[in-house]
């Protein structure tokens, strides 16, 4: 299977990603929470650089017992990339579009070998 070498490991920090070309495709490594995971680099909406925008926690509703709304905060749990080009989010663990999880984005498999970090492109 052909494979592209991302980056060592050890180099490759927590919260960070990196954009690797294949074939004239660009693919988005993210690191977050001990894993690695690999995306198009191309936005459902309208083929924007997604895995190059901001990667903020989800926003997430606090309510009350009875169900009123008590304000805001950011999920322990989930993260997501945010396109530059018009704020499509998609999930970090999973390339789903926050908006409308029914789209997801192209994912490949990341395996690490010895020190290094591989994405699986065939």
């Amino acid at each position: 299977m052909p494979e592209v070498f991302v980056e060592k490991i050890s180099d490759f920090a927590e919260g960070d990603r990196r954009i690797v070309f294949h074939g004239g495709s660009e693919i988005g490594v993210f690191h977050w929470q001990g894993e690695f995971y690999a995306y198009d680099n191309l936005c459902l909406h309208q083929g924007g650089p997604c895995c190059e925008g901001i990667i903020m926690h989800k926003v997430e509703d606090v309510l009350a017992a009875d169900k009123t709304w008590l304000g805001q905060t950011f999920s322990a749990d989930e993260a997501h990339f945010v396109c530059p080009w018009h704020g499509y989010e998609y999930d970090i663990k999973t390339g789903e579009c926050a908006g409308n999880r029914s789209l997801r984005l192209k994912s490949y498999q990341v395996v690490r070998r010895g020190a290094d970090l591989y994405v699986i492109t065939g």
